[in-house]
């Protein structure tokens, strides 16, 4: 490590104007991905703006149409939620598969969500879901926030606040993960919406989460796993790596995505 300035804000307000006013500054929620950047010496920032004595980042609303889910809330506080277990279980269910217990009591949803790690569990949920990301400048719908690999479409001094999660008729999340890191290798959300069908992918593509549009056409005729048979996603835009080639993780998605259909509709 070496030499920077740490900086705790108790309000918003406070860390934004911290964020306004140093250049080389970074914030800090979880600190899974920062830290270790940091020890490897792969980033060097002046200052660490820590958002962890920040209340008002941290809790979770539910409404009859949404769930609303503060930055700073712990993957183990969503996982462990009654108002997400009953409302969006899915959601519950892939928090809880994230990581050790160590990693969910001290990594956050709005840490998750800035970083856009391409082999991350929540931007499949959000995509999937037609979640709205709440910043403290504006609202992004997924669809616009995700842009590629660690990339958003946050500015600049621009902090992620909350994640609002319409609530689905069905939904369901599979992913098989490396046994070390617990990452997806692939991961598969399957959403039946009040208006739509979404599936969404991570851990494969090459530009990080993506919509499956041959899966969603195949569901949207008869919302059933045998609906998938056959459908394989193509290999030719997926990661090939020392875990996976692209032709497995194509094979991956196919698997896992009929059984998030299945877990869906056994609901």
């Amino acid at each position: 490590m070496y030499a920077f300035d740490y900086h705790r804000p108790a309000t918003l307000k406070e860390a934004l104007s911290l964020v306004a006013k140093q250049e080389d500054a970074k914030i800090v929620a979880g600190g899974h991905t920062l830290i270790p950047t940091m020890k490897q010496r792969l980033a060097a920032p002046g200052h660490l703006i820590d958002l962890g004595r920040i209340p008002d980042l941290v809790g979770i609303e539910r409404t009859p149409r949404a769930v609303t889910i503060g930055a700073m809330t712990t993957h183990g506080a969503v996982a462990e939620s009654a108002d997400v277990k009953e409302a969006i279980p899915a959601l519950s269910e892939l928090a809880a598969l994230i990581g050790d217990p160590a990693v969910r009591h001290r990594g956050t949803i709005g840490g998750s969500v800035a970083n856009n790690d391409p082999s991350a569990d929540y931007p499949a949920a959000c995509l999937a879901l037609g979640a709205t990301i709440i910043t403290s400048k504006r609202r992004i719908p997924a669809e616009e926030y995700f842009r590629g690999l660690f990339e958003t479409a946050l500015e600049d001094g621009e902090i992620v606040t909350g994640v609002s999660f319409p609530i689905p008729h069905k939904a369901a999340y599979e992913k098989f993960r490396n046994p070390a890191s617990r990452y997806a290798l692939v991961g598969v959300f399957v959403a039946k919406r009040p208006s739509d069908i979404r599936v969404a992918v991570t851990g494969a593509g090459s530009n990080g989460v993506f919509r499956w549009a041959e899966a969603e056409e195949a569901l949207a005729k008869r919302f059933s796993a045998k609906s998938l048979d056959g459908l394989k996603a193509p290999a030719d835009d997926l990661i090939g790596d020392l875990h996976a080639d692209a032709e497995y993780r194509a094979h991956l998605i196919g698997v896992m995505a009929r059984r998030a259909v299945q877990a869906a509709t056994e609901r």
